[in-house]
């Protein structure tokens, strides 16, 4: 797990070493163990590293890694590098190092750009393929480490900067230009990415690089061209099997996944929350023990006295395995005093406090000492673990299943998963493309209708492509929209800066793909099912974890006490320096100065003044 920049460059000797200087001096956080640069002969190619050692922590592991006529920097994880490497072996690769970046080399030499279907990992790389005169840039599938660029055209030259950072770019003087679409669908509705185009951020000059992603750059020809490599099918194509047969086949991938993300060459933790997805990996990990000596850390956050507090929950994994437990407690006072620190790590705005949270997890994990940590994301948008997945599931099942709607339906009411429904959505089921309609005209109004931003903003930078809503006709479809294009990407990317901001290692076995892959070729009674989400999972572990918690009744989001903590006077007066800024930027409508603030939970639809502090924040 690293930090990565790089310039490339159509005008020779552009390339300086004070820029890359800068730019990893600004990733340092993300690698503290080492650094280090490489420039081509030519002076138009420049890469920067910042190292945190995980795997092989001998210095010849150091990047810039050079492999014949390649040389890569890299951030990220191959899982199964061990196996790659065997089978690299025979076909007459050898290596000098115990690393998996000399592992991406060997392959890349063997199999090209298809290397990449190879590897079961989180990655954002750039190999210099010194024989073809290209840069190759790749991003993993589902998006767990980050990939930025700014481009720069001028007359007949052409700059392209890369980082896993977007402050990389402001050391050496790139500009923020707000992209004030994305600015405006944050604060009136809370979007913080753009479902219709990933590659935008709320900078205009800076784009992601889409997760599944790769960009070629030819020096010889002067091209740059970006193609997709990953699509993940949702056709549920598996044929009709016992579900005892497809619950094992579950459990061995989900086994396979947390046995290869326990490669490490130090000290390994997880997050335990107390919910399904968490102690899920607590109990297979245990599982593993039998055969090799894993015995994790764990790190909860708490809340006494919360309603939505899961400390309770926690505490019974924790003895059920009698693991080495560490408690926090963020507190308001904890928010106002590092609010400044999170958003300089995050760089965009934020959902809600959750985020908070989760950053004060792995601050206590340095302070404990474990470099990384397995968790749980990913689970709730593969297997449906969010109430909101349970309307598209009986949608899909009155049309298709209607006998067993009426009992289904009843199930995950007395279950705490279903808390409304009427006819809206059976008018949803009926009528998908005109529900998508619908939907995308309320979010329009929803932003009409907003009484505190300023007019002239809302004209100049309403964009309606942006608020389209995908027409829905299965729980699949659904799942798949919240894994590739809005809801999945948003939680890797908290996840990713709150854990280098503290040079931590974060791992998402639930992202396997060839889990994820499994999941979406099953039907969706698999992912609800007799009353409650999530069921494969809860059948898989059912005999290994306490039935409170395999069995346990309704969900709850990552949550703090954002509404208490808003209340602080001293967030209080941070909120009304935030509404003071966006009204001078004419973001806001001065109106709003004089309006009560509003302190809500943080997973309300309506949270302005959440989204107003944030949003300010990335100005400074």
């Amino acid at each position: 797990m690293c930090g990565i920049a790089g310039i490339i460059s159509t005008q020779n000797e552009f390339i300086q070493h004070s820029h890359l200087q800068k730019m990893a001096d600004t990733l340092a956080h993300r690698g503290p163990n080492a650094e280090g640069f490489w420039m081509n002969e030519q002076l138009t190619i420049g890469f920067a590293h910042r190292r945190l050692s995980i795997i092989d922590l001998n210095i010849n592991a150091n990047q810039p890694f050079q492999y014949q006529h390649c040389t890569i920097v890299y951030n990220g994880e191959i899982y199964n590098y061990l196996e790659l490497k065997e089978f690299l072996n025979t076909k007459g690769f050898s290596f000098t190092t115990q690393s998996d970046t000399e592992v991406i080399l060997a392959a890349y030499l063997f199999w090209g750009k298809d290397c990449l279907n190879e590897f079961d990992g989180m990655f954002a790389f750039a190999i210099y393929d010194d024989e073809e005169k290209e840069v190759f840039i790749a991003r993993d599938r589902f998006g767990e480490k980050p990939l930025y660029y700014h481009l720069q055209k001028k007359k007949d030259q052409t700059h392209f900067y890369f980082a896993s950072e977007m402050k990389a770019f402001w050391s050496i003087g790139v500009e923020k230009e707000i992209h004030h679409q994305q600015m405006l669908n944050y604060l009136t509705l809370g979007f913080t990415s753009n479902p219709s185009d990933p590659s935008h951020t709320f900078y205009q000059n800076i784009n992601s690089l889409p997760a599944g992603y790769y960009i070629t750059i030819s020096l010889n020809k002067q091209t740059i061209s970006q193609k997709k490599w990953y699509n993940l099918e949702k056709d549920q194509s598996l044929k009709v099997r016992k579900s005892e047969v497809v619950i094992n086949q579950f459990s061995n991938l989900l086994q396979s996944s947390i046995q290869k993300r326990l490669r490490s060459d130090v000290s390994i933790g997880t997050s335990l929350s107390g919910g399904i997805d968490s102690s899920s990996i607590i109990a297979t990990i245990h599982q593993l023990s039998h055969q090799e000596q894993y015995q994790p850390t764990t790190f909860t956050a708490s809340f006494p006295n919360f309603i939505n507090d899961e400390t309770l929950y926690s505490k019974k994994v924790a003895e059920a395995f009698d693991l080495n437990q560490y408690f926090i407690t963020p507190t308001a006072e904890d928010l106002i005093y590092k609010f400044e620190q999170l958003m300089y790590h995050q760089e965009e705005p934020l959902q809600s406090s959750s985020v908070f949270t989760q950053f004060m997890v792995y601050e206590k994990a340095k302070e404990k000492n474990i470099s990384v940590l397995l968790d749980g994301q990913g689970a709730d948008e593969i297997l449906g673990g969010y109430k909101k997945y349970v309307h598209w599931f009986l949608q899909e099942l009155l049309l298709k299943n209607i006998f067993k709607f009426p009992t289904e339906k009843s199930l995950l009411k007395t279950n705490e998963f279903l808390e409304q429904w009427n006819y809206k959505n059976y008018f949803a089921a009926l009528m998908p493309d005109v529900t998508a309609g619908q939907l995308t005209k309320k979010a329009i109004q929803q932003q009409v209708q907003n009484d505190f931003i300023n007019n002239e903003y809302l004209l100049q930078f309403q964009n309606k492509k942006s608020l389209q809503k995908p027409v829905i006709n299965s729980l699949n479809d659904i799942l798949h929209f919240s894994t590739i294009h809005f809801g999945l990407q948003e939680l890797l990317r908290y996840a990713d800066r709150n854990s280098m901001a503290h040079s931590r290692e974060v791992r998402l076995p639930f992202l396997n793909h060839e889990l994820v892959e499994f999941i979406f070729s099953l039907p969706s009674k698999y992912k609800i099912n007799k009353g409650f989400t999530k069921w494969i999972l809860r059948e898989s572990v059912k005999d290994k974890l306490p039935n409170e918690i395999v069995w346990r009744k309704g969900k709850i989001g990552y949550e703090p006490p954002q509404t208490e903590w808003l209340q602080h006077p001293k967030m209080k007066q941070m909120i009304l320096d935030s509404r003071k800024l966006l009204v001078d930027k004419n973001i806001l409508h001065s109106s709003i100065m004089d309006q009560n603030i509003q302190a809500s939970n943080a997973h309300d639809t309506n949270n302005m003044d959440w989204r107003i502090l944030c949003a300010a924040a990335i100005y400074k």
